[in-house]
């Protein structure tokens, strides 16, 4: 068979994503300015510091002769592989986000992208989370990416409203209490 018509799939470019971080068909990177900020810290670390250090204990590695059974070597060169991995990864992340600032919705009652939302379950107990970006959703510290359902299902509610909820175990009814956004920072006096 003629090469003219294989494709050859470059399989690096499909592990820099968890699917889970795979953004919806279409739609916009939405991130905070904190989660914005985080995401080009480690990229800048990750290019000033990282990757230089394991490029040199490779190059000293690779001097030390017989590569092929040389541990330090063969470990630098993987770690290398996963530093450049990231790096695509974050710098693609970055050049397609759209930086939201939560604090444009400050005192308002209705969800958007970036609120804190403290809802009550039909069966009982109060639940705070924050909608955030993809990149920066942590279940564990309550922020949930704004594609999840919880959110889809909080997102353009009020306060006091009820909404629905659709869970592989049934329909719940999540009561909206209370709704927050950070404070807009003063702006610095020139």
């Amino acid at each position: 068979m003629s090469k003219a018509f294989t494709r050859e799939v470059n399989h690096e470019d499909e592990d820099d994503e968890r699917p889970e971080a795979r953004l919806p068909q279409g739609s916009k990177n939405y991130m905070t300015p904190a989660g914005y900020a985080r995401l080009r810290a480690e990229l800048m670390q990750l290019i000033d510091e990282e990757r230089p250090r394991v490029v040199e204990a490779v190059a000293w590695a690779a001097s030390n002769g017989d590569r092929s059974e040389n541990a330090d070597y063969i470990y630098g060169k993987k770690r290398l592989r996963e530093i450049d991995r990231r790096i695509r990864f974050l710098t693609r992340r970055l050049e397609r986000a759209e930086v939201v600032d939560p604090s444009v919705h400050y005192g308002k009652d209705q969800v958007f992208f970036g609120a804190t939302v403290t809802y009550a379950r039909a069966g009982g107990g109060e639940v705070t989370v924050t909608i955030v970006g993809i990149d920066e959703a942590d279940s564990g510290r309550g922020q949930i990416s704004w594609i999840s359902p919880v959110a889809q299902a909080l997102l353009k509610a009020r306060e006091g409203e009820e909404v629905r909820l659709l869970t592989p175990s049934g329909v719940q009814t999540l009561e909206i209490l209370q709704v927050s956004y950070p404070a807009p920072q003063e702006q610095a006096r020139r």
